[in-house]
């Protein structure tokens, strides 16, 4: 195929403005896939996607569509929404020369329409500005045209109304991806140079790498190299997506596809790699990908002690699939052998545990999750901590720093002071406040990025009746006045229930997590004491009463002195059982911890 006849593009919004519903017009209008096997949200082909109504992972598919007499290839890469999956977007970018923007008629601009657009056009992509929905009996399209123009300055006679659902507009859609986006760049002659853009593993076929060419020719049987691991294969397939894959004789400079080459080891395949000929010494790696920033890191831990190498192999598979999330072996007094891992956001370690637990069929014991925090020792020595255990002796400690992070809500006016409220609640700082429109504002603020992770989306949405949206970027580290907290059941450190919090807000913090404890922990035939402590100083404190067996229920009349003996030798028991008794915690009460303690104490 001529480069100049390819056009790759991928689509761009927020959450729920219909990414997924055009790109199925865009496949049932270009004939890629037959009217008997359309179903909705066809690229989402994922269980968890389908179940959650959520874009996970990034699909590309090539659709062939003939224009005026021309047969044109286009390559699509649908992307997810949501701020947790950005690496997949940014990813998709650097295989594309275009996107389309999609925004949808009635909610408008939203906070992650925002982020995305800035994103291409750090990319130097053509942006093709999208309204969709428009077919909706509420849709404002002037009003979210005029959005556009003032938050992203896109000019109102470039934006091409569609609605996915009914297929109105796709035709004109199809023509401005040919007329805007350029061809790709590259010579077919020139010596292969592929980036590797994304991966799985199949247990049957080894590890299957997604490429993009940037120049040359690649061909079955072909022997190639990854300049990454330095490994050499033969090309035993190749084809494209169509949705499915669909192999083919060779792939030329613009095209992406697909690469199967007998790799057995899933540790030789890296995101963002370079592919080349084998016997080329000289052509040179592309730049790749930025690593991602894991933000957030928690313990996985097997529910069963045996399935330790199942979850190990589970993780690894998942790995080259997901490369955005890392995993390291830990041991934990509380739960034994596991694995600490990163992810990007809450919503990315909730799917990766649902993945582990439906496709490797594992049971996981999850600890509460924790952000990456910077301390400057008395010895000048940085170091990362990326879970409570790690932090030394408050004696040892010369600065102790907090991620911080610029959020951006767009909430309808009516609800700017609900925000402002919510983020003073979390030690926000004011940045700005931009109006889109007369009805609809965008307020900027800095906040400690465990402040936003948790529940701060969750919030949000509660004090604006769903229409409040936001997105966020990590701006670096500040010192802050942190300690940590442990909790304490029976007299003993749990060290998996440990939390990083603000000083003046540890004593509210203890009470509240201590309370849920209480309320989790399953009663025992003793006393079980529940302590949230900072160093050797308790601050709170509940207790799990005992249950109690009425010993003296066979004694009727009689001497009390009976009763008194029976009663002091269950007092005896219950204080030998506390001494060697073991508490047994259950997984709700790991993430108790995540309650901040912002309800009323009577709550």
């Amino acid at each position: 195929m001529d480069r100049h006849r390819i056009r790759n593009f991928c689509i761009i919004a927020h959450i729920d403005h219909g990414k997924s519903t055009l790109a199925d017009r865009l496949l049932e209008y270009t004939g890629a896939v037959a009217s008997r096997e359309m179903q909705d949200q066809l690229l989402d082909d994922m269980e968890l996607e389908r179940a959650r109504g959520i874009t996970i992972k990034a699909r590309a598919v090539s659709m062939p569509y003939r224009h005026q007499g021309t047969e044109y290839e286009l390559n699509l890469i649908d992307t997810p929404g949501h701020v947790d999956f950005q690496y997949e977007v940014s990813r998709s970018l650097a295989c594309c020369e275009g996107a389309l923007l999609v925004v949808d008629a009635y909610q408008g601009v939203e906070a992650q329409t925002v982020a995305n657009a800035y994103a291409a056009l750090e990319h130097d992509l053509t942006i093709i500005p999208v309204v969709n929905k428009i077919d909706l009996k509420h849709a404002r399209v002037e009003e979210v045209v005029e959005e556009m123009e003032h938050s992203l300055g896109i000019a109102p006679e470039e934006v091409i109304p569609v609605s996915a659902k009914a297929g109105i507009g796709i035709d004109r859609l199809l023509a401005a991806i040919l007329d805007r986006i350029p061809p790709p760049e590259g010579d077919a002659a020139a010596p292969l140079q592929a980036m590797v853009f994304d991966s799985h593993y199949d247990a049957y076929r080894g590890a299957i790498t997604y490429v993009r060419l940037r120049q040359g020719t690649l061909s079955r049987r072909d022997k190639i190299r990854y300049c990454g691991t330095n490994r050499t294969y033969e090309v035993l397939e190749l084809g494209r997506f169509r949705p499915k894959q669909e192999a083919c004789e060779s792939l030329s400079s613009g095209q992406v596809g697909y690469i199967i080459g007998n790799i057995k080891s899933i540790a030789d395949v890296h995101i963002g790699d370079t592919v080349v000929l084998a016997n080329d010494q000289e052509t040179p790696r592309l730049p790749g990908y930025q690593p991602p920033k894991r933000m957030v890191y928690c313990g996985l831990y097997p529910a069963d002690g045996q399935d330790f190498a199942e979850l190990r192999d589970a993780l690894e598979k998942l790995s080259i699939n997901d490369p955005s999330f890392e995993f390291a072996p830990e041991t934990s007094d509380a739960l034994g052998f596991g694995f600490r891992c990163g992810f990007l956001g809450l919503l990315h370690m909730e799917i990766v545990q649902q993945r582990l637990e439906q496709e490797a069929d594992i049971d996981l014991v999850q600890t509460a999750p924790n952000v990456t925090y910077e301390i400057t020792t008395r010895s000048g020595e940085v170091r990362e901590i990326h879970r409570p255990q790690e932090v030394p002796d408050a004696g040892e400690i010369a600065e102790f720093r907090q991620p911080i992070v610029r959020v951006n809500f767009i909430v309808p006016t009516e609800y700017i002071g609900a925000i402002m409220k919510l983020c003073q609640e979390r030690r926000g700082v004011t940045r700005g406040t931009e109006y889109l429109s007369t009805t609809r504002a965008m307020l900027t603020y800095d906040l400690p990025l465990a402040e936003v992770i948790y529940d701060l989306h969750d919030k949000l949405k509660s004090a604006t009746r769903g229409y409040g949206t936001m997105d966020y970027e990590l701006l670096g580290y500040e010192p802050a006045d942190l300690v940590r907290m442990d909790v304490l059941v029976n007299g003993k450190r749990v060290d998996a229930l440990s939390v990083i919090c603000d000083r003046a807000d540890a004593q509210r913090r203890g009470r509240a997590i201590v309370r849920k404890l209480k309320s989790e922990i399953d009663r025992h035939l003793f006393e079980v004491a529940v302590q949230a402590a900072i160093g050797s100083r308790v601050i709170a404190r509940e207790t799990v009463p005992a249950m109690r067996k009425n010993v003296t229920a066979k004694c009727y009349g009689g001497d009390i002195t009976r009763k008194r003996k029976l009663w002091a030798k269950q007092r005896e028991g219950k204080k030998r059982m506390k001494s060697i008794g073991k508490v047994d915690i259950p997984q709700k009460a790991f993430m108790a911890v995540l309650d901040t303690g912002r309800q009323s104490p009577d709550r």
